[in-house]
């Protein structure tokens, strides 16, 4: 039954999204904040799609943490459902994500519409740079910023250096940073035709303020994200009545990355 359900919401999935791709692209020629709209109902129907089909809900927690007037959201990335929610729960974020997302068809398209800001990795500083030159008016905007601090999806249980970009938001923009953290793995990993049923949790964390050293913030924004996603990893374990101590993946299935 899992995989017969796993079908029907991937051909469901593709096919949605390619009506609402194709019928939808007059809208890259609108304002902004109508593409967004567009793009937030999209993200809306999937996430409907997935608690119909395959039984997969999901929670949000420490909404009333986020600063009202901007703020950058440094975000554990597990699953293709993280991007899926922001624009949902967030609204009218700007996200960071890799370049190459961008010659996607559909979803590149959108992005780039919506204002996402794109930075191509190998440029090394120049990446930083352009990155930060295309936040700064979205800050001002009040727009939150969401950056996945360790540049990619990593699979539960593991662990990825983080990377000096939501450090050089946070010392640019003079933002506080929000840090989040999920569970998503647990039910829809990376490149997996299977999706669990369940209910993902996504928390929202007591901001840092500005005006932390770059080690001091890269310190506390990894402790912090990761001593909560590892007790919503437990309690996802425990409601799916998983052993608190099982394995990770393994690396060859869930690593990726972007």
């Amino acid at each position: 039954m899992s995989w017969a359900r796993a079908l029907a919401f991937n051909l469901a999935f593709f096919a949605w999204t390619a009506i609402c791709g194709t019928v939808g692209l007059p809208f890259l020629l609108t304002p902004r904040h109508v593409t967004m709209r567009f793009g937030r109902f999209w993200a809306a129907s999937v996430l409907a799609l997935l608690k119909v089909i395959i039984g997969l809900d999901y929670e949000i927690r420490g909404l009333d943490r986020l600063p009202r007037n901007g703020c950058i959201i440094a975000m554990k990335h597990q699953s293709a459902w993280d991007t899926l929610i922001l624009p949902v729960v967030l609204r009218n974020p700007a996200v960071v994500l890799k370049r190459e997302l961008l010659l996607l068809p559909f979803y590149g398209w959108y992005a780039a519409r919506v204002g996402s800001i794109a930075i191509d990795r190998k440029a090394g500083a120049g990446a930083l740079r352009r990155m930060l030159a295309e936040a700064r008016p979205i800050a001002v905007s009040g727009r939150p910023i969401v950056i996945f601090p360790e540049g990619t999806r990593v699979a539960p249980g593991e662990r990825r250096p983080y990377q000096p970009g939501v450090a050089a938001l946070y010392q640019a923009l003079a933002l506080p940073v929000v840090p989040a953290a999920v569970n998503s793995g647990l039910y829809w990993r990376r490149r997996s035709f299977m999706k669990q049923p369940g209910r993902i949790i996504l928390e929202f964390l007591e901001p840092i303020p500005p005006g932390r050293t770059r080690p001091r913030l890269m310190a506390e924004l990894e402790r912090r994200i990761e001593t909560a996603t590892m007790a919503l990893l437990r309690e996802g374990r425990a409601a799916r009545r998983e052993p608190l101590s099982a394995p990770p993946p393994s690396r060859h299935e869930d690593q990726c990355v972007g």
